[in-house]
């Protein structure tokens, strides 16, 4: 059974790094090993948010990252879904008292899912992901019947 067959499109997910300690990056990119293989579903990761429909960001933002985090959220087309992924990045994790941070990634941008854990398994970022296209196939369809009336 092919999840394609069920989603209007593949699904373009952008891989941003906003200060974290590398640990959710690893589980990210085990996500697209042979075990898990998330390309077979359409799922792929993209190297530039301008072709992206998701943000996938990790870590806490740091304050050199803060505009940055704000362009690349920007650039990405709507609609669009955020997914915080990572205890850093959902609450800032054991360094959200730090001097150099500037907060957990919703206090920057809308958040649309998060996926706890430090780090994350690769089936819980899987489904965050898979959360965040049902959210974005909902939009896409509302935008069709607005466009439509």
């Amino acid at each position: 059974m092919r999840l394609n067959k069920y989603f209007e499109r593949s699904l373009w997910v952008f891989h941003l790094n906003t200060g974290s300690c590398n640990g959710c990056d690893i589980e990210i990119v085990a996500c697209l090993t042979p075990r898990y293989d998330l390309e077979r579903f359409g799922i792929k990761l993209v190297g530039s948010p301008k072709h992206a429909d998701v943000l996938l960001v990790t870590g806490p933002v740091t304050g050199r990252m803060l505009d940055r985090v704000k362009r690349v959220y920007e650039q990405t087309p709507d609609p669009k879904a955020v997914i915080a992924v990572g205890a850093c990045g959902t609450s800032g994790g054991v360094f959200y008292n730090s001097y150099n941070l500037s907060g957990s990634i919703d206090k920057v941008i809308p958040v649309d899912v998060y996926v706890p854990g430090c780090p994350p398994r690769p089936e819980a970022i899987i489904n965050g992901v898979l959360q965040a296209w049902i959210k974005l196939e909902k939009l896409r369809e509302s935008m069709k019947t607005v466009s439509v009336k």
